[in-house]
């Protein structure tokens, strides 16, 4: 078959009188009759004519690469399709774009006699989509209904051969404030696999504070270049939804914004605040300067190769430091091992006798974990510096004092000097929830080094995202128009307690706001060196259902919050989950899952066949075992690691996790999809329906309509649906009982 080069501009519309005349001459779209094969890149390929048993064309991958230049965002996507059948065949293309979008080109690899594309109005673009939607009995395209769509000329596809098709399309990207946007429609369906490669260059025309994507994981981003190159990883390639990336333009000081999104139930809605740091960069001063202390535990159980990962770790970070840095090493067992009393400057002196020290520590004796930390919180700090304390174990407590709720008191009173502490738990033998309190209260985490990982490298990841503090002891708050604190106006800001910045850091606040008036927030706290207090005022006109992000990003570090208060009170022993207290957080770790979708260790349950979901009372009763056993009774071993492993995913949570994708008991990875998160609704499937959740605890529920797909009502409904961004609750198979408005409406889509 001859190749034919790439056209460099075949078709322009939209943008000539020229292109504006022609397009106003074609025939209405749905006088063309669509190709025996129609291609959508954001779910899959339909034939609308009876194929044979060999199967016709399929979609293989997509290849997506943009451009963006200031605003302007020209997104070129190259569509791979396989021919499975002995003949050729025709085939169109029809892609979903954002409003506002220009086609600039489009063409294929093949022979064809001419090729074109055209960009339909939403009008009858929905003409478009709801005949493939009748012509290949599939709802799932009514996902895209409020979006423009390109439709292609028809080409041939070889029999057995491939064949490749380029769309370019071009859009002037929003801007709101300093925060410019993108979006990439695509299914938030669990049954899509075609595999997405996406490239995504930016050229700012000034410093960009932060890159952020509530949908997808991206790769950390330096504050302060103007260029950015992202690359989606592979499991992100897999991974549903659109794409949807937001970042900042750096100005003086912090660059912020904010995701609003309406909930009447509430008195107001969500938000997001997102933040970026500026570029560390100015004279000395601005470069605040870190005191570390490693503090490592050489007992009996740390021999052979753990003490010498230990070892080299202590080394990486000594060399790591700057100079006029300070540092300091304690190696505790039974009783202290310090290099020094206080920390002491690097310098080539100090640097050297500490390696030499370092180099001596050897495995022997018990575990005494509370002097090793009293004392490194209790040392005097270095003036002018961030201090931080790296402190590591590999078991429980076993000389000294071992209560655990003694141990963590005794943290808490000891860190007068506000030390920074980032804890790591060696192997499986490890008090999970003592390591996390102390870190928690300390603004700083834990890292867990698994039997086969390596000390060195676990330490030398958290130590280098320490390098270049920017932004330490924030603080924010609401004030009103007069300039006073206004703490009623939002609520569950999470995190409560905010982190340090370090530099490509970025600060991510979430929760609930009351009202319509605008949100004015003061961020304080020590800038690059200096005291400073930051007002940023955001109005909430633009507070929409399709940032329906917002609430389940809320949710699930909501439930982090209480489950990780249920783990504390296990500290005292003889907890349980009929305490009125825990009862209370039990209850509401349920009913966030239930509503959200949000599935932890002690709520996976709610997507089992078979589980009643009738009862809340009922499913509450379910949860509380889980939660007896595990979260109050395993303080160490594989089931307390996978604990705090997926409940520090959940605190952190800053994408969405459509497959619920966790550990088990076993640290095995797991997923789910008998229970759906779409648009702002979770949908659960019982008795061989789909199910609204906010219609799941009446048993009795008697739908007000049945509608049939395809009818009239159905398609009424469905817009109804897509203006409130929400048509992507009807794109599964089967029956779906929803909430529209009041109703319950059960639509009966094929199966």
């Amino acid at each position: 078959m001859k190749t034919c080069p790439w056209p460099l501009l075949l078709f322009c519309l939209l943008v000539l009188p020229t292109g504006l005349a022609r397009a106003q001459a074609l025939a209405r779209p749905a006088e063309r009759p669509l190709a025996d094969n129609v291609i959508m890149p954001q779910l899959r390929a339909w034939s609308t004519v009876p194929i044979a048993p060999t199967g016709g064309i399929e979609l293989t991958g997509v290849e997506v690469d943009v451009e963006i230049e200031g605003q302007l965002a020209t997104t070129r996507l190259d569509v791979k399709l396989r021919n499975r059948s002995a003949r050729a065949m025709q085939a169109e293309l029809v892609v979903p774009v954002p409003e506002g979008a220009v086609v600039r080109g489009f063409g294929f690899k093949g022979a064809a006699a001419e090729m074109s594309a055209e960009l339909l109005p939403r009008e009858q673009a929905r003409e478009i989509y709801n005949e493939i939607v009748r012509r290949a009995q599939d709802p799932a395209l009514l996902e895209f209904l409020e979006c423009r769509l390109v439709r292609s000329s028809v080409f041939p596809v070889e029999a057995g051969g491939t064949q490749q098709v380029r769309l370019i399309y071009e859009q002037l990207l929003p801007l709101d404030g300093s925060r410019i946007d993108y979006l990439l429609p695509r299914s938030e369906s669990l049954d899509i696999q075609v595999p997405w490669q996406v490239k995504l260059r930016i050229r700012a025309k000034e410093p960009i504070a932060t890159i952020y994507s509530p949908t997808h994981t991206l790769p950390a981003f330096p504050s302060g270049e103007r260029e950015a190159l992202i690359e989606l990883n592979e499991a992100a390639m897999r991974a549903p939804g659109p794409l949807r990336v937001s970042w900042l333009l750096s100005h003086d000081g912090i660059a912020a914004s904010l995701f609003a999104y309406p909930d009447p139930k509430i008195g107001g809605g969500y938000f997001l605040l997102l933040a970026g740091p500026p570029e560390a960069t100015g004279p000395p001063r601005a470069a605040l300067r870190r005191e570390v202390t490693l503090v490592l535990d050489h007992s009996g159980s740390m021999g052979g190769r753990k003490i010498e990962q230990a070892r080299e770790a202590a080394l990486q970070i000594l060399a790591g430091l700057e100079p006029g840095e300070s540092f300091n090493i304690i190696s505790y067992n039974e009783t202290l091992d310090w290099f020094s009393r206080a920390p002491v400057v690097k310098d080539a002196a100090s640097e050297r006798r500490a390696r030499e020290w370092i180099s001596k520590i050897q495995a022997h004796g018990g575990t005494n974990i509370h002097d090793a930390l009293v004392e490194a919180l209790r040392q005097p700090p270095t003036p002018g510096t961030l201090p931080v304390v790296l402190f590591l174990t590999d078991g429980m407590p076993t000389v000294g004092q071992t209560a655990e709720p003694v141990i963590g008191e005794a943290a808490e009173k000891a860190n007068t000097h506000k030390r920074r502490i980032y804890s790591f738990g060696v192997g499986l033998d490890v008090n999970v929830p003592l390591l996390e309190r102390i870190a928690q209260g300390a603004r700083g985490r834990t890292t867990f080094v698994l039997p086969d990982e390596n000390i060195e490298v676990k330490v030398g990841q958290v130590y280098e995202s320490l390098s270049g503090p920017l932004l330490t002891d924030p603080e924010l708050v609401l004030i009103g128009r007069d300039g006073k604190l206004d703490p009623d106006r939002t609520r569950d800001h999470l995190p409560a307690r905010l982190p340090d910045l370090f530099k490509g850091d970025q600060l991510i606040v979430l929760g609930q706001y009351r009202g319509e008036d605008p949100l004015r927030f003061r961020l304080s706290g020590d800038l690059l060196g200096e005291s400073r207090e930051l007002n940023f005022t955001f109005n909430l006109e633009a507070a929409t259902t399709s940032n329906a992000f917002v609430p389940r990003l809320w949710a699930s570090r909501k439930i982090a919050v209480l489950v990780d208060a249920i783990r504390q009170a296990g500290a005292q022993g003889g907890a349980t989950v009929n305490d009125a207290a825990i009862k209370e957080l039990v209850d509401e770790v349920v009913r966030l899952s239930t509503e959200w979708g949000i599935l932890t260790e002690y709520t996976s349950f709610l997507a089992r066949e078979g589980t009643d979901l009738s009862s809340m009372q009922a499913v509450q009763a379910e949860a509380a075992p889980s939660i007896q056993d595990r979260a109050l009774k395993q303080r160490s071993g594989i089931g307390a690691v996978s604990q705090g492993t997926n409940n520090m995913a959940l605190r952190d949570q800053a994408t969405l996790n459509y497959s619920n994708e966790m550990f088990n008991e076993r640290l095995e990875s797991v997923q789910f999809d008998r229970i759906r998160q779409l648009a702002d609704r979770t949908l659960v499937r019982r008795d061989g329906q789909w199910v609204d959740t906010r219609l799941i605890n009446d048993s009795s529920q008697t739908p007000a309509r049945r509608v049939d797909f395809g009818s009239a009502e159905y398609e009424a409904l469905a817009g109804r649906l897509a203006g409130e961004n929400r048509a992507g609750l009807l794109a599964n198979r089967g029956e779906i009982l929803l909430q529209v408005g009041e109703d319950a409406v059960l639509f009966r889509n094929p199966e």
